[in-house]
């Protein structure tokens, strides 16, 4: 089904999609997309969605296991508390990418802004990926609690791919970023360490999956380039509680 999105107001358009997934639709193709917001959010697996456009805020919110592929840039709050799907961005995403993010896979072809990965959370047997292909802004995978998050720097910037405070109040999950860290980038809650076989194993893996989705070759990544990020606690804030 195609939508032109052209004039609607956001709520017109996600009515409109609404209408046809109740009606067995399985296949949107949606243009002139520009800062409609919600598009794909509460959408179930079998459903999918190609966006010509810039889609608005909160794209993929809450969303039960549809595909997204976004052809141009995304705003923020992309798969906002998301269950599961794959959302493949062709641009730059954002803000808050991923904001509490219990499961699926986020793949961005440049850059993130603020805040990415922000309590995103390991959910049963789900653990929520994000694959940020350049660079990513101060306070990446901040009170992150689960899953994992990859900075690719593919463009092999001089200085670090990531911002200030990285990985503040984190307390699970893993942030694999190839390129320089240095100590003053961290939060206080996280320790670093180099990428050993078995980590390397499961980030080969994504990065393949990344590779697949813009025609890239995954040869270039290596397990030495990367260092990887943890917390130290799963409670780093314990101690500031009377019980």
């Amino acid at each position: 089904m195609r939508i032109d999105a052209e004039g609607l107001h956001y709520r017109e358009l996600n009515e409109q999609i609404n209408r046809a997934v109740e009606e067995g639709e399985t296949q949107f193709v949606l243009d002139h997309v520009l800062g409609h917001r919600y598009i794909g959010a509460g959408i179930g697996a079998g459903v999918s969605f190609d966006i010509n456009g810039i889609p608005g805020n909160d794209l993929a919110a809450f969303m039960n296991g549809a595909e997204i592929t976004v052809n141009c840039n995304a705003q923020d709050g992309v798969a906002n508390t998301m269950n599961a799907g794959k959302i493949v961005v062709h641009g730059d995403a954002g803000d808050i990418l991923g904001h509490s993010m219990r499961g699926g896979m986020i793949l961005v072809r440049g850059l993130v802004g603020y805040r990415c990965g922000i309590h995103c959370k390991a959910y049963g047997e789900r653990m929520p990926i994000m694959v940020v292909g350049t660079t990513a802004g101060d306070y990446l995978g901040e009170y992150m609690a689960g899953g994992m998050i990859v900075v690719l720097n593919r463009d092999d910037e001089q200085g670090s791919p990531v911002g200030r405070y990285c990985g503040t109040g984190m307390h699970g999950g893993s942030i694999f970023i190839r390129g320089a860290v240095e100590d003053h980038q961290l939060g206080a809650e996280v320790a670093v360490e180099p990428v050993n076989d078995v980590a390397w194993k499961t980030l080969q893996a994504v990065i393949a999956q990344y590779c697949g989705a813009f025609d890239l070759d995954p040869g270039r990544f290596a397990a030495e380039d990367f260092v990887r990020l943890y917390p130290w606690s799963s409670r780093p804030y314990g101690k500031l509680y009377a019980y």
